[in-house]
């Protein structure tokens, strides 16, 4: 296990950052965003060669909106086009939107609420075909028509015919709130589904009878068929983080990433990230065994079958909301929000399959409550992208920004 110590890390980017500038110096690049009131929940999306971003509004005290911009030729954001609105959705500073595109196809969902109770409400898929102006609305993503809650959905693209999706399922819960009596008796479990083009599910399967109940699923699509990740919930309330396989048409049983052995009565609402190229992974978490802050990140070789020791962040002051990417298939960038002091950063790293680590980067300040939301980390064109929610006052705002990938190979 390879710990990296932060104050190591930052006084290496002190020093980095104050040298005389010289060529190859790099700095972040503002991407600025449109303006728009109460903007906030951004969801980033590399296709194969456009960048989409989506994001939520408030119009009012009760109408959320859905929107999205495509990055243009000239790097700017597109012209924000509504996806779907409504005054009877679930909006939540964790369990957000987020949109993919598949051979054109542009695949959104929202969660709408199903009972005027506060956990009742059932993912609804949008989708609009390639070419297509008007979006077919509200498709259901699960087949149950339980009044429970369904939420922390994923989605990648998956065949040339279709996606992949995953999500937190409480059909068997019987209502209640997260961590609620309800839920301590039957628990949340996660099913995946493959969907078409046109928005109908072609296939859904229970992976996990029993997970944590609200931190967020995480899904890519390997040589050997797709993965999900998610934070699992044992009978002594070890949640550790899990991964469910879907090798030659079985999905396999869900297996522990690393066995941190982080033992907790509620759910830390601080959910893994997974990406894939070929057959390797970057999988990264956050964790606190014993109460001891860490975030984790790890690869592996063999689709998953097995991980390599995780590099290992320690510190007081990890937040967590980690997001990973990959550069190559053996390079990748990884992204976490720590407090140092009386402030706040979004970090972001090189990490190699070696198991060696970079400088950490100080990308942004951000606001350390639940108004920043989870940063957002692409890769696309020998650029990464950020993504985050600005909070000032009560106002809130989406940010972009982006630096060349050759920032974080060492």
């Amino acid at each position: 296990m390879t710990k990296i110590s932060t104050p190591i890390l930052l006084l290496l980017f002190w020093v980095w950052a104050c040298k005389p500038a010289a060529p190859g110096l790099i700095e972040l690049e503002s991407i600025p965003f449109p303006k728009m009131e109460n903007a906030a929940m951004p969801s980033l999306h590399a296709g194969d060669s456009n960048l989409y971003i989506s994001w939520v509004t408030m119009g009012n005290d009760t109408t959320a909106e859905l929107f999205y911009s495509k990055l243009n030729s000239e790097s700017q954001w597109a012209t924000p086009q509504l996806i779907n609105q409504g005054s009877n959705w679930f909006v939540n500073w964790a369990d957000f939107p987020s949109l993919v595109e598949n051979q054109g196809v542009l695949l959104s969902h929202i969660l709408q609420k199903s009972s005027p109770e506060t956990f009742s409400y059932d993912v609804k898929l949008q989708v609009l075909p390639k070419g297509a102006s008007q979006w077919s609305l509200n498709l259901p993503l699960h087949q149950d028509s339980t009044l429970t809650e369904h939420g922390f959905v994923s989605m990648v693209p998956y065949t040339s015919t279709s996606f992949f999706t995953s999500w937190l399922d409480g059909r068997e819960t019987g209502g209640g709130g997260h961590d609620h009596a309800a839920h301590a008796g039957v628990p949340m479990s996660i099913r995946a589904a493959e969907v078409d083009l046109k928005g109908k599910v072609l296939w859904d399967e229970l992976l996990d009878a029993k997970t944590c109940d609200c931190c967020q699923t995480s899904s890519a699509i390997t040589d050997l068929g797709p993965v999900v990740v998610y934070r699992n919930r044992s009978d002594r309330e070890i949640r550790d983080i899990a991964i469910a396989r879907l090798v030659d048409g079985k999905w396999t049983e869900p297996a522990i990433i690393h066995a941190d052995g982080w033992e907790i009565s509620g759910c830390p609402v601080n959910g893994p990230k997974v990406v894939a190229k070929g057959s390797n992974l970057l999988v990264g978490w956050f964790t606190a065994p014993k109460g001891i802050q860490q975030v984790k990140f790890a690869f592996s070789t063999d689709a998953g079958a097995s991980f390599g020791k995780p590099v290992v962040i320690e510190s007081t002051g990890l937040i967590g909301r980690v997001d990973v990417a990959l550069l190559r298939e053996d390079w990748g960038v990884v992204s976490w929000m720590e407090t140092k002091g009386e402030n706040t950063f979004l970090y972001a790293a090189g990490i190699d399959q070696a198991g060696e680590m970079g400088v950490a980067l100080q990308i942004t300040a951000l606001d350390p409550s639940r108004k920043s939301g989870f940063p957002q980390l692409e890769v696309l064109g020998g650029q990464v992208y950020f993504a985050w929610t600005e909070v000032v006052g009560e106002n809130k705002n989406v940010r972009t920004a982006r630096i060349p990938q050759e920032a974080f190979l060492f």
